[in-house]
């Protein structure tokens, strides 16, 4: 009977050990769970309302669906970009934060402070560039200067003012690359995003701003501001009249442009899987229709590598004009 008993008792163990399977500690099932499995936050070191924002909001939504996981727009905005990446950098490096990258935080800080407390190359794993897109110079259109001609004839003899959105960006440098290149006095006057400086533009608070095109086209159209000219290499699409800065001062060119990083040692499987993530919904013919007749620029999303060495280059280009021009942030 106890036999009996025992064998019957073997058995069951044993037949439980094979339907169980093989015991592991309970963070190895955590560590197996397929990246992502949680909400993923997307920095944007920048006020919202900007240039970008329409893009992010839009790929967010994608994104989310594609991966099934809400992607959390975060406008963590200060010190010129440098508050929201430098969070960034410092976070976790496990695939569920993000920053949209641009010229200031990525090429132009490190030359302008004196010190930041994160290292562009060093502490990021660059995913892809997203896109690149030209600044468009307007005026006010009774005080603001009719042409670039116009524009440096005013600033030979007296500095001319122009509203900017931040000191190191693209909007501010554009302005600075001008005077260098020209020997004209310009006077960046920074405000928070490119909203508010757009709008004393029109009220003839200043007598020109720079800014994406995206941003000034509408009020182009709508016959509040001027459009001066374009700061691209060729005229855009989205205004053929208006010629480039280029066609007065040759060779000048000048683009913005913003890109997808995470935190340096994220898992190449990770990076590998956003990258190619990316590049899928920037070929949906929504979004290249959203880029091309919102920001007038398109570029294939052409990698990690690529993005890599294209924010090399543009530290590069842009150290030259921060030190020749002795900018320092305050």
């Amino acid at each position: 009977m106890s036999q009996n008993h025992f064998s019957r008792r073997d058995m069951l163990a044993a037949l439980a050990a094979l339907t169980a399977g093989p015991m592991l500690p309970a963070g190895a099932a955590r560590a197996a769970d397929p990246w992502p499995n949680k909400p993923i936050r997307w920095v944007v070191p920048y006020a919202a309302g900007g240039t970008s924002d329409l893009l992010v909001r839009d790929l967010a939504q994608r994104l989310g669906e594609k991966f099934g996981q809400p992607i959390v727009i975060d406008n963590k905005t200060g010190a010129g970009g440098n508050l929201g990446t430098d969070f960034v950098a410092k976070s976790a490096p496990d695939g569920y934060t993000w920053v949209l990258g641009n010229i200031g935080p990525m090429a132009v800080n490190t030359s302008l402070y004196a010190s930041l407390p994160y290292d562009p190359i060093k502490d990021f794993a660059p995913i892809s560039l997203l896109l690149t897109y030209p600044n468009l110079i307007v005026a006010n259109p009774q005080s603001g200067p009719k042409s670039v001609a116009d524009l440096l004839e005013r600033a030979k003899k007296e500095s001319v003012p122009y509203a900017g959105n931040g000191v190191g960006t693209s909007l501010h440098l554009t302005g600075e690359l001008l005077a260098q290149t020209t020997g004209v006095r310009l006077t960046h006057v920074p405000y928070r995003g490119e909203t508010p400086g757009l709008t004393d533009a029109m009220a003839g608070v200043v007598p020109m701003a720079i800014t994406p095109i995206a941003s000034g086209l509408p009020l182009v159209k709508a016959g509040k501001l001027r459009a001066v000219a374009v700061t691209s290499r060729e005229r855009s699409p989205l205004l053929p009249d208006v010629p480039t800065v280029g066609e007065t001062v040759p060779g000048f060119e000048v683009t913005g442009w913003v890109g997808i990083l995470v935190p340096r040692d994220t898992p190449a499987p990770v990076v590998s899987k956003l990258a190619d993530s990316f590049t899928e919904v920037m070929h949906l013919p929504a979004v290249e229709n959203l880029v091309k007749n919102d920001m007038a620029s398109f570029v294939p999303t052409l990698g990690p590598a690529y993005f890599a060495d294209f924010i090399k280059s543009e530290t590069e280009k842009w150290r030259k004009v921060v030190k020749g021009a002795d900018l320092k942030a305050q």
